[in-house]
């Protein structure tokens, strides 16, 4: 019992140390470089595409949000007379 333990402990410590089947490049110094460049785009919006989209959509839900509250509270404020 002890040996199949000890064997399996081996195969999965092998299985997870082993070398990596897919090389990931280190772009760090890329994305670096875009983002510290001065081209009077704001900082947000240097990511591309992707950054704009997000930041339009974070835009329409913060003032949909915002209108949204403001008329419930109105609602809150005014009830209905019956």
């Amino acid at each position: 019992m002890y040996r199949q333990l000890m064997g399996l402990r081996l195969l999965s410590k092998r299985t997870i140390t082993s070398s990596a089947r897919r090389q990931v490049d280190n772009t760090v110094k890329d994305k670096q470089k875009l983002f510290q460049e001065d081209n009077g785009m704001p900082i947000h919006l240097k990511g591309g595409t992707k950054d704009a989209l997000l930041y339009r959509a974070t835009m329409t839900l913060t003032i949909f949000g915002s209108g949204y509250v403001v008329y419930e509270l109105f609602t809150a404020a005014m009830p209905k007379k019956p």
